[in-house]
């Protein structure tokens, strides 16, 4: 591993931690494989034949799941297309068709950079886990061995900057703060600045997050961007949008928004563990098309997870019975 690449799960390469991780996905999404799974049962439980009025639940089973409209309706189409006879060939089916929609979603980390810091500017409105999301990504790169500096660039909200700064003492992490009111952009370059003399691997950069549908918003994020370019002209390497799960389509949304206005390089979907929502991964791969990163499955610092999709459609589609 290089010295500025993603740090993986704690597990490494050890089959049974990452048998426990697994685990821990899987009860945590247990919201959306009973809506999902179990409805998928109920409705296949005594039918022999496969004909427009069981495509017609699956789909609604879809929707409510939160895979989207456009979701549900081209896997209806690929269910209908392949003229199944038997049922029971439909979950199997299903399982492939979401796993084929999610798979570019673990992509590729974007270029490498040539000189340090890496640098990663974190968006995303209130309240979905931002800055939590930030502090457990700074804990895994100290863990692995990186010196990791946290931008406390939300300026406007003064708990913002301590809750950064607690993070940051749990993490191992060096914070850089400014009053409350500074100029966010000037926050971003003086963190790269800083970072760029003291050595430091990663830099993260936390940002306000007001109503994603407020131009201003969007437009003091491109300053802060640019801020940081000016500093290091290939930065920031990443930009991660957090998205909270619970509010389904809403995020599919959001994840558009901020992709047109700021190029994102990956999404971190949070609070899957509080929803039955899970199938927005789904939806917003599909739609947006950004990969996701990292799942937040929990306020634990170790429960943020590398985006897996045989994982995340196992635990989706794994019978009780298998627990």
């Amino acid at each position: 591993m290089s010295w500025f690449s993603r740090p993986s799960d704690p597990s490494g390469g050890d089959r049974e931690a990452r048998a426990g991780l697994f685990a821990r996905l899987r009860e945590r999404l247990s919201k959306t494989r009973r809506s999902l799974s179990a409805g998928l049962g109920r409705i296949l439980s005594g039918r022999s034949a496969v004909d427009a009025v069981l495509l017609e639940e699956i789909e609604e089973l879809l929707i409510t799941s939160d895979l989207g409209v456009k979701t549900a309706a081209a896997l209806i189409e690929r269910l209908s297309a392949a003229r199944l006879a038997d049922p029971a060939e439909i979950e199997r089916l299903l399982r492939e068709e979401l796993l084929a929609a999610l798979r570019p979603a673990s992509a590729p980390l974007p270029p490498e950079p040539d000189t340090r810091p890496r640098v990663i500017l974190v968006v995303g409105v209130n309240g979905t886990g931002k800055t939590t999301t930030i502090g457990k990504l700074a804990a895994r790169y100290v863990r692995a061995g990186r010196r990791v500096l946290l931008a406390a660039a939300d300026t406007f909200r003064a708990a913002a900057g301590e809750q950064l700064a607690v993070w940051a003492e749990r993490a191992g992490a060096a914070l850089l703060s400014r009053p409350e009111g500074s100029d966010p952009a000037a926050v971003a370059y003086d963190a790269v600045s800083s970072a760029c003399a003291r050595g430091i691997d990663v830099v993260l950069v936390d940002t306000a997050g007001r109503l994603h549908t407020k131009a201003n918003l969007m437009e003091e994020i491109r300053k802060i961007r640019r801020s940081i370019a000016k500093r290091l002209p290939d930065a920031p390497h990443e930009v991660l949008l957090v998205l909270d799960a619970t509010t389904g389509q809403n995020a599919v949304s959001q994840a558009r928004l901020f992709h047109e206005a700021l190029g994102l390089t990956g999404i971190v979907l949070t609070k899957l563990d509080g929803t039955a929502k899970g199938g927005i991964a789904v939806a917003v791969m599909r739609e947006v098309g950004v990969p996701l990163r990292y799942l937040g499955i929990g306020e634990a610092i170790e429960d943020l997870q590398d985006f897996d999709p045989e994982a995340f459609v196992e635990a989706l589609l794994a019978r009780e019975e298998a627990r």
